[in-house]
């Protein structure tokens, strides 16, 4: 197709990832402000790799890129769900006040026909990819049909489950040597050695209802490893530190509300 066409088809369809599809065309990403760089992710070449919540495909197609052997894009969530519809049916519970109840997520509002899926679909066939799309909730999912990768992607997935041990656990059994997480973190100031985790009911964080559990990074790393990793690195921490008498004096002068930070926390944890 020609530029015009392809920029046309773009604008036709809803992008969470900013993806460059070549000829000065990017996709016109809405969620992600800050992807992780090359120096934050393992070393693809000639690796298996599992993204999973692929979405629109950003870190498959980069995976791909730079030398995997094989990728697989899992997602499941995000591919069948009608957003607009939930996002409306979350908008009418906000404004009463409510609680959304989850189990209509997959039934009521799911779609067969795959409309998240269409912009990954879309973006596959532009690149000429070979990265295999399997539509799968990775919490249900047969993980020895599965099978197991040498690198496994979780990035923007930990806060959304309700079950966040049980889903590392899972992931440590697909991984065959690193899986690196990306999630919501929190920083307690005064609290920056201790294993915290917040819990979410309501929609404090992105107004989503979505969200779940919250951990700190010495929470995440110890999560990781009862999940089963040998050894958690620290990719990404709490942005701009500040010494632990500092952080005490500016405790004393902030409201209660001002102590919790949040922010994007990576870790790589490795078998």
């Amino acid at each position: 197709m020609d530029v015009d066409d392809l920029r046309n088809r773009v604008q036709a369809l809803g992008w969470f990832h900013s993806i460059d599809l070549g000829n000065g065309v990017v996709t016109p990403g809405l969620g992600v402000a800050d992807y992780l760089t090359s120096g934050e992710l393992p070393d693809f070449e000639d690796r298996t790799v599992l993204d999973i919540g692929a979405w629109d495909g950003y870190y498959s197609f980069l995976a791909e890129r730079h030398g995997a052997s094989h990728v697989t894009a899992l997602d499941h969530y995000v591919w069948g769900v009608n957003l607009g519809q939930r996002q409306a049916y979350w908008a009418e519970c906000a404004s009463r006040g409510e609680l959304p109840d989850h189990s209509r997520d997959t039934v009521e509002f799911w779609d067969p026909t795959l409309p998240g899926q269409r912009g990954f679909q879309f973006a596959k066939e532009v690149l000429d990819s070979k990265v295999e799309p399997v539509v799968a909730d990775f919490m249900s999912v047969d993980l020895e049909a599965l099978g197991t990768f040498d690198i496994v992607l979780y990035l923007g997935v930990l806060y959304h489950m309700k079950e966040p041990l049980t889903a590392l656990e899972r992931l440590r059994h697909v991984t065959r040597e690193v899986a690196v997480v990306e999630t919501e973190a929190i920083n307690v100031v005064g609290y920056e050695d201790h294993e915290l985790v917040r819990f979410l009911a309501g929609n404090e964080v992105n107004l989503d209802f979505g969200n779940w559990y919250v951990p700190s990074l010495p929470a995440l790393r110890a999560m990781c490893r009862a999940a089963g990793f040998a050894r958690v690195e620290t990719v990404r921490g709490p942005p701009g530190v500040e010494t632990r008498r500092t952080q005490h004096i500016v405790n004393s002068l902030r409201r209660p509300d001002q102590s919790v930070n949040s922010y994007r926390a990576v870790v790589q944890a490795f078998v």
